[in-house]
């Protein structure tokens, strides 16, 4: 069925041409019949010539709106001046009318809306019984209505159609501002947290860096190998945070320097030890918060507890901006041979959908930034509405087992 559909759009002449015949027809044997002492209506010809100008304006009304028009035009002026009677062939041109209507061209439509309100009348006056005024008042009101009528569907149809393109290209348009705007939170989100990773390895490498200083002046006894090699260390540290500093500086700009961001370049970074004052203060704020500690707490590298960190923090803003009033919270931190693994769920009543196009602090994309920080690490991360309402953030991080604290190693 639709590719009938298809093929009879493809071909909008001969599809028009057919379903008008049965009328061009009819009209023409009418116009025949009109033509005797019996039945006057003008002459033959002008009959004739009326029923082929409308049937040529009816078969073109889609490809060629605007040729459609003139025919139609031509179509009335011999239809008066010839004295032709009405005959069927004037619906089709209602049907021109209703089409130069709902068309692009709107010299057309204004044309077909002149004839619509002059036709009648004319054909009225032309065809008027001498000394009844009233039979030619009632013709044209009558004959006007209804040419009005297409005319007015039609125009009515482009308005829609006009204003339902509108809203597609209003939708086009916020569908790739709302990618672009995604693209941006992600850009931002990495380079933040490239950032806070800079941070992390670079207190790593200072530590590094210093240890292999003093280990030049603790050990003049060893070989010169055990020197050569220290040295190295310490240059191979110095070079990769000049590097990695200079690298950082590249995806810094202005707009991220002024980030709502509280925590400052080479401040020291939150990790796993500051989850509990976290949840106290979220408490502090308003929100009840469970907190339950599982396993054996111990060292894990920086990256993981600061994107731990994050991830809980992350996870109770949106609680608290999007689960509703009354809601409950509950985080719980478990330690485990592969690593840490987190859920941070809520009972709030709100929207399943949170608003994943925001970030906590109000300036990004928060959800996108999760599945980055994690992805970062190398762990894996759920995000989603709970069953019978509410918000669960789970990820498991990997960790070794046991991470040396290399800020002791010097101590030894």
């Amino acid at each position: 069925m639709s590719r009938i559909h298809a093929l009879l759009r493809r071909h909008p002449v001969p599809v028009d041409a057919a379903w008008s015949l049965p009328i061009v027809v009819l009209s023409s044997w009418l116009v025949l019949r009109y033509d005797s002492p019996h039945y006057p209506g003008g002459p033959a010809w002008a009959g004739l010539l009326v029923v082929a100008t409308a049937w040529a304006a009816v078969a073109v009304r889609r490809t060629a709106p605007g040729p459609a028009m003139w025919l139609t035009v031509a179509t009335v002026v011999l239809h008066v001046l010839g004295a032709v009677a009405v005959v069927p062939t004037a619906f089709l041109l209602l049907v021109v009318v209703h089409t130069a209507a709902a068309g692009p061209l709107r010299w057309a439509s204004r044309t077909a809306l002149v004839l619509a309100l002059t036709a009648p009348w004319l054909q009225a006056a032309r065809w008027a019984v001498e000394g009844d005024p009233g039979s030619f008042l009632v013709e044209g009101c009558v004959l006007t209505a209804l040419a009005v009528v297409p005319w007015v569907l039609g125009d009515s149809a482009r308005t829609r159609r006009a204003y339902f393109a509108e809203l597609e290209t209003r939708a086009a348009r916020l569908e790739r501002e709302r990618e672009l705007e995604a693209r941006v939170a992600v850009a931002a989100e990495r380079t933040r947290i490239a950032r806070e990773l800079h941070d992390v390895v670079a207190h790593s490498v200072s530590v590094m860096v210093v240890q292999a200083d003093g280990a030049l002046y603790t050990i003049p006894d060893q070989p010169a190998r055990t020197r050569e090699a220290v040295r190295a260390v310490s240059t191979t540290g110095r070079q990769a945070l000049a590097e990695m500093r200079r690298l950082v500086g590249v995806l810094r700009d202005a707009a991220e320097e002024e980030s709502v961001d509280a925590d400052r370049p080479g401040a020291p970074q939150p990790g796993l030890e500051q989850v509990e004052s976290l949840v106290e203060e979220v408490r502090a704020a308003g929100l009840d918060v469970s907190w339950t500690l599982a396993g054996v707490p111990r060292a894990v590298p920086e990256g993981v507890a600061l994107t731990a960190y994050r991830l809980i923090q992350e996870a109770l803003t949106n609680t608290r901006k999007h689960a509703g009033p009354g809601a409950t919270a509950d985080v719980t931190l478990r330690y485990t041979e592969a690593g840490v693994e987190l859920t941070a769920e809520d009972d709030g009543r709100g929207p399943a959908a949170r608003d994943v196009g925001r970030r906590a602090d109000g300036g990004g994309n928060g959800l996108v930034g999760m599945r980055e920080r994690v992805a970062l690490v190398g762990g894996r991360v759920s995000l989603g509405p709970r069953p019978g309402g509410g918000y669960r953030v789970a990820a498991v991080l990997p960790a070794p087992a046991a991470v040396p604290n290399p800020a002791t190693v010097g101590d030894r």
